[in-house]
């Protein structure tokens, strides 16, 4: 579905525009084009082209790559949920036999898993998948160059492990699962297997010269679940409502966050670059805020989806030659155009509908030695610790039901936050994974560890 582009204001749709120009003539891209997505829905579309009097729309398909990658994630979250399998679980658990065992799903999917970047020789994206008939020729010979679980090492062949994974526990091919619980739920009908008209020519630009090369167009074979979709900027555009909230036909808010999760360690050239991974989605901060996503390359074919959830913005960007414009950063500039000529209009503020005495009694400011906190209670049932000071360690906490709270993010995330009580039923204090938390610095009336020397406070005599 298209939305109106008035929905964007005329100085906004404008920048994007320019934007994707400049990218498709100084990348000299055949072609290139974008959708923006705010509020759940794509409320900009433009393309830029070398053919006169053509214009790809949104519904024209283009090789994505990568991005595929995510697909199967979503796959394999999907098994997990059913409680087919633990993240934790050694593939060797589900797929015995393939030499890399070792290495668990989660592994597998934060490229944590060991594995080579790549199968052997030759380069599998631009010959048949006939040429790798097996997971043993997908793998090689030695197929873990690196410890398992010690390094993030992107892997081509760790997702074809795990589409291999989807095929055993669901006994059919990656596609037709694909199909049946992710593309036909989320109506993403024009995302294929194989290029399906309109759809656009994969074309190599020569580096030193304005003239072109047709580049081929494989079947993966067994290496598909690591690269072989074909979409368009309006299916990847539902795809990015999706990665952002959830759907419970496929899978929940929950399971998509921690998807958005960091879930790799990061090398030094990636702290420098602001860039980590989550499971099966890259993680960067770029312009001072969070982007996840992913991006996709195949010989003619470039691709790229950004999200700022903290923005509701997303943008797509696709463009068919081998090398060319960095649609990273194009896809980045896009949600910041955005995000900085529209900032989100924020929901209005609605107080509780209800409150428990209890819990109320817990609001307020705490100090944990001297360092002192505010705990806040808010709308939608979370509690906030956060530093007076406005830097230190901060966290939202989930109740549990029982009078405990359960951290979400950080340094407390994980972590049980529960009221410590006296004989009377008042609050001595709060226990934080064993950080006493009182309403003075180091109260005297507490149960502070190693205790308050008796002659309190004093000054220096």
């Amino acid at each position: 579905m298209t939305t109106p582009q008035e929905e964007l204001l005329p100085g906004t749709r404008r920048a994007l525009l320019h934007r994707i120009a400049v990218a498709q003539a100084e990348g000299r891209a055949p072609s290139l084009v974008a959708t923006v997505v705010r509020g759940g829905r794509a409320v900009w579309h433009g393309a830029r082209t070398s053919v006169d009097g053509h214009g790809p729309d949104e519904n024209v398909q283009y090789r994505i790559g990568s991005i595929t990658k995510t697909f199967t994630a979503v796959l394999v979250l999907r098994l997990r949920d059913e409680g087919l399998l633990d993240l934790g679980d050694p593939l060797e658990k589900h797929l015995p036999g393939t030499g890399a065992g070792e290495a668990t799903i989660a592994d597998l999917l934060a490229h944590t898993g060991g594995l080579a970047a790549e199968s052997p020789a030759p380069w599998w994206e631009r010959t048949p998948g006939s040429l790798r008939p097996e997971l043993a020729d997908v793998l090689g010979e030695g197929p873990l160059p690196h410890p398992v679980g010690r390094r993030f090492h992107y892997s081509n062949p760790g997702y074809t492990l795990l589409g291999a994974l989807v095929e055993k526990l669901r006994g059919a091919s990656w596609d037709e699962v694909l199909r049946s619980e992710v593309l036909e739920p989320l109506g993403l009908d024009r995302t294929s297997f194989h290029p399906r008209a309109p759809h656009a020519g994969g074309w190599a630009v020569h580096p030193w010269a304005d003239v072109l090369l047709p580049e081929p167009s494989e079947d993966l074979g067994r290496m598909a679940a690591a690269g072989q979709l074909w979409s368009t900027t309006g299916d990847l555009a539902k795809f990015a409502v999706f990665l952002a909230a959830g759907d419970d036909r496929v899978l929940s808010a929950d399971s998509v966050r921690e998807m958005r999760t960091p879930a790799a360690p990061a090398e030094a050239a990636d702290v420098m670059d602001g860039t980590s991974y989550g499971l099966g989605m890259q993680v960067l901060r770029r312009h001072g805020r969070l982007l996840v996503g992913h991006s996709g390359s195949l010989p003619g074919f470039l691709a790229n989806l950004s999200i700022s959830v903290e923005d509701d913005v997303a943008a797509v960007v696709l463009a068919n030659c081998t090398s060319g414009p960095l649609l990273s950063a194009v896809g980045a500039d896009l949600v910041r155009i955005v995000a900085e000529a529209e900032p989100r209009i924020p929901e209005p503020w609605r107080p509780l509908r209800e409150v428990d005495a209890d819990v109320m009694e817990l609001a307020g400011q705490w100090y944990w030695g001297t360092y002192g906190f505010a705990l806040r209670l808010t709308a939608d049932g979370l509690a906030s610790l956060e530093p007076l000071s406005g830097a230190g360690r901060r966290s939202r906490f989930r109740p549990n039901g029982d009078g405990t709270w359960t951290g979400l993010e950080g340094y407390y995330a994980g972590e049980l936050l529960k009221a410590v009580r006296r004989p009377d039923g008042t609050v001595s204090h709060l226990d934080l994974g064993s950080f006493v938390f009182t309403r003075q610095p180091y109260d005297e009336g507490a149960s502070v560890p190693g205790g308050v020397d008796p002659d309190g406070w004093r000054g220096i005599g």
